[in-house]
């Protein structure tokens, strides 16, 4: 059962999303990707998920700047050995990335869904 504080702040990112993310989920809804089914901003054990396909076990992350401090690098990390520990394979991206090469991201997610 998921937690409800958890609940209302992954409603709280969905309304919220960032630039990156806002652009990037256009591209993954509405399975646009081989009819695979993404959802954003999904509660998984303690965290939040930017972007996951359950079917193809997939996470998706989009980071910003926040992401590339040494205290962060080591959180991320240990949320992807978490992850991968769920059978999860998780992709990371930069904001930059998504704003700037959207297509090169879309085919390294489709790479991986494949």
């Amino acid at each position: 059962m998921k937690d409800s504080r958890q609940v209302s702040r992954a409603r709280s990112l969905r309304r919220n999303l960032t630039d990156a993310e806002r652009i990037l989920w256009s591209r993954l809804r509405s399975m646009q990707i081989e009819g695979i089914k993404f959802r954003r901003q999904e509660p998984i054990g303690t965290y939040i998920v930017d972007s996951i396909s359950y079917d193809k076990r997939l996470v998706v992350e989009i980071d910003g700047g926040q992401h590339n401090d040494e205290q962060a690098i080591e959180k991320d990390r240990q949320r992807t050995i978490w992850l991968e520990h769920e059978g999860f394979r998780v992709i990371r991206f930069w904001n930059n990335e998504v704003l700037l090469n959207l297509d090169g991201v879309m085919i390294r997610i489709m790479e991986l869904l494949k």
